[in-house]
């Protein structure tokens, strides 16, 4: 029998109100908490989801308070600070400054949480590592890396041509400029696969860029990833993701396999360029963390 567990969501954006929608499909989650610094934002997610109940059911969804999020099982923290990014490159670390002091109000809200995180808002992997030390939760994971794979598979699918379920390769380290794309361990159809760096690369760019000049904000991979986690860390079912956990005290995306809700890392075999590009992606990470404290956000100690 799927056990039934309660969703709490920080943030009624364009992800959070994605994360919500698709959360409502899940037979799992039968009680959906909404939150946002926009208290119009979280009542107006909340009614458009009821009516949706109303017509093809799912969960009971509630405006929550920042009291009731330490009752769910599971939090997705999506919450977006007001700034203007200008940025063309290293465009998600350009959050930092901004969002480190929405995530530590939470964090400090939260401490102690004994529930699954799930961080998404930008730059996941620092907010990651941030939201952990200070609230000191039981479990802290950042999606970033996943959409990174998954925009990879579609990018050597297109072009070789082939189904993107004959790929198998992954995208590890930062959510950002410095990710590593594992071309040594691809395969298609189960055989080393011939990845034109320079063209999968470009795409993985140009991709979100593509977005958000569509439709202004990517949402619908973001969300489908955080779904995907909160699947197998619930124990709903087992399989492999590309999380940001802690690795030596630094969060960075890796592959990590999950059974019975109890994640395991299994690093992927990398060449030399690879390696080099996963240190220095560690190196700047660890360095935008130390960063968050001259920049203005709350004391991390």
């Amino acid at each position: 029998m799927t056990r039934r567990y309660t969703v709490g969501v920080i943030g009624a954006g364009a992800v959070g109100q994605t994360v919500a929608v698709l959360l409502a499909a899940e037979p799992w989650c039968t009680r959906l908490l909404v939150t946002s610094r926009a208290p119009d934002a979280a009542c107006g997610l909340v009614t458009d989801l009821e009516e949706a109940r109303q017509l093809v059911g799912g969960p009971h969804v509630f405006t929550a308070t920042r009291a009731d999020m330490a009752d769910a099982d599971a939090l997705v923290i999506c919450p977006r600070a007001n700034f203007t990014n200008t940025r063309t490159a290293d465009v998600r670390m350009a959050g930092l400054a901004a969002n480190a002091p929405v995530i530590a109000e939470w964090a400090h809200t939260l401490t102690g949480y004994p529930g699954i995180v799930v961080m998404v808002t930008n730059p996941v992997d620092v907010l990651a590592r941030y939201f952990a030390d200070l609230s000191r939760a039981r479990q802290v994971v950042g999606i970033g890396s996943a959409t990174d794979t998954a925009r990879y598979r579609l990018a050597l699918a297109q072009h070789h041509r082939v189904p993107v379920e004959t790929v198998d390769g992954y995208v590890i380290g930062e959510h950002g400029d410095s990710a590593v794309i594992c071309a040594s361990s691809t395969t298609i159809n189960g055989r080393p696969a011939v990845v034109p760096l320079d063209v999968v690369t470009a795409e993985l760019r140009d991709r979100p860029r593509r977005i958000n000049s569509g439709i202004g904000r990517v949402r619908n991979g973001p969300a489908a990833a955080t779904v995907s986690a909160l699947r197998k860390l619930l124990a709903i079912e087992d399989g492999t993701d590309v999380l940001s956990v802690n690795r030596g005290g630094v969060w960075l995306g890796i592959r990590v396999q999950i059974a019975s809700g109890q994640p395991t890392v299994t690093p992927l075999t990398l060449n030399e360029r690879e390696t080099a590009q996963f240190i220095a992606a560690r190196a700047k990470l660890g360095a935008a963390y130390r960063n968050i404290n001259r920049e203005g956000a709350p004391s991390c100690r």
